[in-house]
């Protein structure tokens, strides 16, 4: 690791500051960027440890929903009595995404933030268009297992790797963000992250000197949540699939149907197409067949990843039977 300043801001207005005058990276719990940090990925000259100003606490909001400070812990967030009672897909997702010594540590905000871990990535010694633009993507001809079948590019075809994310997109969540000249603004999770298209070191919308707050969720939506998370074992790891899905029936058709998939893309997925299918629709094999058939169009696999097509396609037959519960 190389060596860096290191400043603790007490408001929003000192962070902003450290980001515009000295180009210092902000660190809250620092799970990732640490990590970056000692494999010379990420070699900031500063950094500012902004846990002091605020931004961690979990509270309801008027209109029945909950706002999550960006500062709030993922154990805070998972345990909250709200999160289980009325977003129990938000929990489910959290407590599937890492130990309990990270959840301790990671924040809303950060998790929201986190880097890709592609081997390419990771390794200074391998090309990689993310870190070095303009090398290539190593990961194309070479290991790419856990990597994306969806919304990839020539330049790109790393996966984004958060659970918590993915339930943030089926709940419909919104990021509230501070600008750098004293505004804010609010932006849905669902366009929150970008595709890799031609620039994939541009992984989210966040301009220079902007700062997540806090992330809104709607009033509760009810319904049948289910996370489902597809990995290699059942201790910490990566998802290869994942589902977060929020269905609702009456009267023996789908009247909500909200998914959004992990795993699979550069960001959380989510196809408003699927619920157009679904909704109004009685559940059954067939109709689980076709919704696959509308999440993998254009689907395409990298070799050591062609498996996720199939895995994407009976991970989301298994959780729509188990909300409608319709077997095959």
């Amino acid at each position: 690791m190389r060596p860096f300043a290191y400043t603790r801001p007490v408001s929003l207005g000192e962070a902003r500051q450290a980001v515009a005058d000295n180009g210092a990276r902000l660190i809250a719990g620092g799970t990732n960027l640490v990590d970056l940090m000692k494999l010379q990925v990420e070699t900031p000259g500063e950094l500012a440890d902004i846990n002091r100003i605020g931004f961690a606490g979990i509270d309801s909001l008027e209109n029945g929903g909950l706002s999550i400070g960006a500062l709030a812990t993922n154990t805070q967030a998972a345990v909250h009595e709200r999160v289980r009672s009325d977003y129990p897909v938000l929990a489910r997702a959290i407590l599937a995404g890492a130990t309990q010594q990270l959840r301790n540590k990671a924040t809303t905000g950060g998790n929201l933030c986190q880097r890709t871990r592609c081997y390419y990535f990771t390794n200074i010694d391998q090309p990689c268009n993310k870190r070095d633009p303009g090398s290539g993507c190593g990961a194309i001809d070479g290991i790419a297992k856990l990597h994306a079948i969806l919304g990839t590019s020539e330049q790109c075809i790393a996966t984004y790797p958060g659970d918590m994310a993915v339930a943030l997109s089926a709940l419909d969540a919104q990021v509230d963000i501070a600008a750098s000249d004293g505004s804010s603004r609010t932006v849905p999770v669902r366009d929150f992250h970008c595709l890799p298209g031609d620039t994939p070191w541009i992984e989210n919308v966040l301009e220079a000197g902007e700062v997540i707050t806090a992330v809104t969720l709607p009033p509760p939506v009810g319904g049948t949540q289910i996370y489902r998370k597809v990995r290699e074992r059942s201790s910490y790891a990566f998802a290869l699939v994942s589902i977060a899905a929020i269905i609702e029936m009456k009267d023996g058709v789908f009247s909500r149907a909200d998914l959004a998939f992990g795993g699979i893309a550069h960001k959380p997925w989510h196809d408003p197409r699927i619920a157009e299918l679904l909704i109004g629709s009685a559940p059954s094999t067939h109709l689980f067949d076709k919704a696959a058939d509308v999440l993998l169009e254009g689907a395409k696999g990298f070799g050591e990843n062609d498996f996720k097509i199939p895995l994407a396609r009976r991970t989301l037959h298994a959780v729509l039977e188990q909300a409608t519960q319709v077997t095959a």
